[in-house]
């Protein structure tokens, strides 16, 4: 079974808010296959507390005036700031500053789950150990 089409659909709004407030790395898997309690997760990379903050909140301000009013079931890491998780049921958010991200390496824990096209100028392509990797286009 894969992502719900309305899934993706908040995926890409969630996505398109940290991309303009300047997160990089962001990437999304459909990860019902190997977990029962969400269908997608995405993660998004901050070089500091207060841009994992700013990331954070323009994630949920998209998504509740865009999205149909959604709002996270909870929220956590909001009062370090290095690793926001926004969980809305059906997909969870993490917002993770560059350190947090490059040491927990959540993208080898779902590197056998699909990416999510999110539509945005990158993408994630696998590269010849089939590790995935992303990919600017101009």
């Amino acid at each position: 079974m894969a992502a719900l089409q309305s899934t993706i659909e908040a995926l890409r709004l969630a996505a398109a808010a940290a991309d303009r407030v300047k997160a990089t790395d962001v990437v999304a898997f459909d990860v019902t296959g190997p977990i029962a309690i969400t269908d997608a997760m995405l993660v998004a990379t901050a070089s500091s507390e207060r841009q994992v903050l700013a990331v954070a909140e323009e994630v949920e301000k998209e998504l509740y005036t865009k999205g149909g009013k959604l709002e996270p079931r909870s929220r956590e890491g909001l009062d370090e700031a290095r690793w926001v998780l926004l969980d809305y049921g059906d997909f969870v958010i993490h917002v993770m500053h560059e350190e947090e991200r490059q040491y927990y390496d959540l993208e080898r824990l779902w590197q056998d789950c699909p990416a999510i096209d999110l539509r945005l100028a990158q993408t994630l392509e696998a590269d010849s150990d089939g590790r995935q990797t992303l990919t600017e286009h101009a």
